[in-house]
């Protein structure tokens, strides 16, 4: 990724999402068309933006699936996403060390309803952190989380 300068953030990044055990990959026969694939659409969605538009995603980003933003699919409320630190791992398990001092960051997503989206254009990053830390929403994607707007 092309990052500016004075943001310490690494331009290497991985993203991740964390599905239930019981989400049905199995059945999945493409991405474009099975309802149950939207959370790895969403995945590719994202991780190509900054290839595509040569820029670059980071902590607290967000996604919307569109303008205005839509269900990702008929069976999810979530229409867009946070890009977060994994939350659910310890701060050193964030990021992986590979050769010549370079740093992989490790990314979670997290989908968001419309209304959560919302908090974070109108008020901030910040008020959108309180909305999920109330919520104690993880990259584990609950899919009939409902919204702590």
């Amino acid at each position: 990724m092309t990052v500016p300068e004075g943001h310490g953030v690494s331009p290497y990044a991985e993203l991740m999402l964390c599905l239930p055990a019981d989400w049905p990959l199995t059945r999945l026969t493409g991405l474009d068309d099975d309802p149950a694939g939207w959370p790895l659409r969403v995945l590719k969605q994202v991780a190509r933006l900054p290839h595509e538009y040569g820029t670059w995603i980071g902590e607290w980003h967000s996604v919307p699936n569109g303008d205005p933003a839509q269900p990702y699919a008929t069976d999810t409320p979530f229409a867009g996403v946070v890009v977060t630190p994994m939350l659910r791992v310890p701060p050193e398990a964030r990021t992986i060390a590979v050769r010549s001092g370079i740093r992989i960051a490790l990314l979670a997503l997290i989908p968001l309803h419309p209304d959560e989206i919302a908090v974070k254009v109108e008020h901030g990053t910040d008020a959108l952190i309180e909305v999920l830390d109330r919520g104690r929403v993880t990259e584990l994607l609950e899919p009939r989380r409902r919204s702590y707007a």
